[in-house]
Parts: structure tokens; sequence; C-alpha cells
């Protein structure tokens, strides 16, 4: 049921939450709020029509899983952790969630709490934002509603992940692309985003002889977003800021780059600010992988020797936490290991769980034919001559969530624990091999609430 305005809102919780502090909750009865109002509430926030009650149910539910113990936090005290050597052995996993992101989190949540896991991420990045119809604010509301129905308690580690710089856009206006961005940026942190990926990558010129040069607009546009987010985080949240110093899907990444953009980077910040936590560098793979005529992923050679060394490089010369692996969830299950043991320090994993939606048996055939008509008639001037159907839509149909929201909320609820119990296994898997299993300990130590 959508709440039809504020009023209305209030009157059903009466007796099982307590709004008397300017709408901040104190659940009076748990079981009652679970078993008769919080799904409504989350609809409301979905698709109520008024802004406005969105968003108020959007603060309503972060309020509540803080009030139940899971809180917003930033991943930077692991991450100096990690470049202190305090902390190392595993991958922090940062998983970006395109749909039902409610109940995608909340199976998270439990694939997490069943294996002890600590650090774990969940994103969303500029793009996606867009085509999945997901502004920040609502994406941190449901990753805590998914904590709040799987009885979570502990940090949530919610990312802005790929906040790119557009280059045609950033070529025509600088000042405006970059300020673009940082409205973005300021929209995220109030929505609770305490971890931020800065990716001025785009803008690396490999035409420049010098690489300090190639390098010069990427570390010198990270530092000015760098010092915007120590701008405008709160005065007690110390927001985890990663830089990217190679495009995803480009050319691979080397010590040299690694070195000339932080140390330009460094020269460029403000002195006294906290920098970086982490780089992403590019070693071989691309977003969602390289799909062949007939629907499959081409092998991709990934360069793990130069992602170990990166990821030293990082660690013992720069403090941060070690390199950043993007593009990997479509990568072979037996590749997943080496990550911990190069020292990468978190991966990115995306593309391989919208497959495990789409493609699920239980999913019914109509939807997804519903979808992929549409993105034929919306999307079609994406597509290029050469590709097949099947390559078609696996490149676009990650653009079908948002137009197709009320759909997938509306899905039997068999069908939606068909598909997130596989999931599930999927995370626990994943969990596992990148030994963040039994590292509740690490983020007891570092990460307190704030």
């Amino acid at each position: 049921m959508i709440y039809k305005n504020v009023m209305e809102l209030k009157n059903s919780i009466g007796g099982i939450l307590d709004l008397a502090d300017d709408l901040t909750p104190k659940v009076i009865d748990e079981a009652e709020l679970k078993s008769r109002v919080f799904e409504d509430i989350i609809e409301t926030a979905l698709f109520n029509e008024e802004s406005g009650v969105r968003d108020l149910c959007n603060a309503l539910i972060r309020s509540i899983a803080k009030d139940l113990g899971a809180f917003p936090a930033s991943i930077q005290g692991v991450y100096e952790a990690m470049g202190r050597g305090e902390a190392k052995g595993f991958t922090v996993p940062a998983i970006n969630v395109r749909g039902m992101t409610h109940i995608f989190a909340e199976t998270v949540f439990k694939a997490a709490m069943k294996l002890n896991v600590g650090p774990f991420i969940f994103e969303i990045a500029r793009s996606e934002i867009g085509y999945t119809n997901q502004r920040p604010s609502e994406f941190s509301a449901m990753i805590c509603a998914g904590a709040v129905n799987a009885g979570y308690k502990g940090p949530i580690f919610i990312q802005g992940d790929h906040f790119q710089v557009k280059p045609a856009a950033y070529k025509s206006n600088p000042e405006a692309e970059i300020g673009e961005l940082k409205n973005l940026i300021y929209e995220a942190v109030e929505a609770e985003f305490y971890n931020i990926d800065v990716d001025s990558s785009t803008l690396v010129d490999l035409d420049k002889n010098e690489i300090s040069e190639q390098q010069r607009e990427n570390y010198e546009n990270c530092a000015i977003l760098t010092e915007f987010i120590r701008e405008v985080e709160p005065h007690n949240v110390t927001v985890s800021v990663g830089g990217e110093i190679g495009e995803v899907g480009k050319k691979n990444s080397t010590l040299e780059e690694l070195e000339a953009f932080m140390e330009g980077y460094n020269n460029s910040l403000t002195a006294e600010l906290k920098g970086i936590s982490k780089i992403s560098v590019q070693t071989g793979t691309s977003h969602g992988g390289v799909v062949l005529p007939d629907g499959s992923i081409a092998d991709v050679t990934l360069d793990l020797e130069t992602l170990g060394a990166l990821s030293t490089t990082a660690r013992e010369k720069y403090g941060m936490s070690g390199a950043v692996q993007h593009g990997a969830s479509t990568l072979p299950d037996e590749v997943f290991n080496r990550f911990p043991e190069v020292g990468a320090s978190e991966i990115h994993l995306a593309t391989g769980f919208q497959n495990q939606i789409f493609d699920h048996p239980a999913l019914p055939a109509e939807l997804r034919d519903k979808i992929y008509a549409h993105l034929a008639e919306v999307n079609g001037d994406e597509r290029k001559e050469e590709w097949t159907d099947e390559q078609f839509y696996y490149k676009t149909r990650k653009k079908g969530f948002g137009p197709f929201k009320r759909e997938f909320w509306e899905l039997d609820p068999e069908i939606k624990e068909s598909i997130f119990a596989d999931l599930q296994e999927t995370f626990e898997f994943l969990f596992r091999k990148l030994n963040v299993e039994n590292t509740r300990d690490i983020t007891d130590k570092f990460i307190t609430e704030v």
C-alpha cells in the first residue's frame, strides 16, 4: 500500500514508532513494524507521486535502521588499517545494485551475517543512478531497508561508484561538468554515502609524451573533487575517497602511471587534507565483460601480477589500502581467490548479478520480452551494426530496471524468493573466495558509529 500523504503515514505507525522528536523515530514494536507497515513505507518511498513524501519515507527508513543498530558508515578506518598492514589477507567486495534494491540488499546482508563478514560495500555509479531511476536518497534508504529486514546490525558502507567526469561535457565546459559532479557528490553525502569513488581517469591523455602530463587533468580534478568532499562531509565523518588512473576497458595501468598520478595529486591537494584511500586501475577487464555473438562472455587476459605490484606500491609508498579491480563479476569462478592473494583491496561486482536475474528460469518470460521490446524501441540507436540480438540485449538490459521498477516490485513473492535464494549462494561463494568470511572483528575494531 502506498501512503497518500504524511498524515496517513503517521496514523498508520502509531504505537509502532515514536516520532515525537522531529520525525526521528524510536522503534516501539519491531515485530509489528516488519509485519504490518515497513513494506508500505518502502513502497511509498519508491512510488508515491509526491517527491516530498518519498523523501520523508527515505529519511524515515534510514532513521529506523539506525535505531535498530544498522548505520551508514565510512570504510576509511579499515582502509587506513590496511595501509598500515594491520588488516590484510582479504579483498573487499563492492556490489552494484541495479534493481529490486531492498530485497537484493537484504540477501547480501543475510549472506554476510551467515559468514560473519565485516567489510562489504553497496554502490551505485553516476550512470546507474540515471538508468535505474535511483537517486542517492532512495538508494541508501533501500539498502538500509534491506538491513532492517535481514536483522543486520553494524556499519553499512554505501558508495558512489564511478562518479565520473564525462569527457565530451568537460571539453565543452570544464567548470560546468565539474560543477555537475559537485552537485552529485553533495546529494550523495547528504544521503549518507560516506564512500565516494572519483573517476577523472576519462581525462587521461595518452597522446602526450610525459606520463605526468598524461595524468595531469586526472590528478588535478581528482584533487579538486577530494577537497570538495572534505568541505561537505559531516564534521565527524571522514569520507573514504577513491581515485582512478586508468579507464576500465582501456590500456592496462603501470607503476609509472600510479606514481605520476600520486605525486601530482598529493602536490595538488591542500596540505593537511586527507587524500584518497585506494586507487582504481586497469588490468585487462571491462565493465560487463566482452559479449560474443552467441551471448557468451569472452575470456580475458587478466594481469594479476601488475595488480599485485600496484597494490603493494599503493600501500607501502602512499599508505593506501591498495589497488581496486573493476569489471570483475563476469570473470571465471576460479579467479576470485587470486585477488586477496595479490593484495587487491577492493573488487567491483555488478553485471554477473544482473545476468542471474535476467537469465533466471523463474523470471517470467513475458516480463523479459516486454523489457527487451522496450529496449529495442527506446535504445535501438545504441545498437552497433555488427551486433546480434544477444549482444544488443546483453549490453542494454541493465537499462530495463528503471522503467520497469514497478513490474519488478509486483513479481510474485515465490519468484523473487527463487531468484534471490540463488543469488545468496553466489554472494556466499564470493565472500569465501575473497576471504572476507569471519572478518567482522575487523569492522568492529576500526569502524565506530558516529
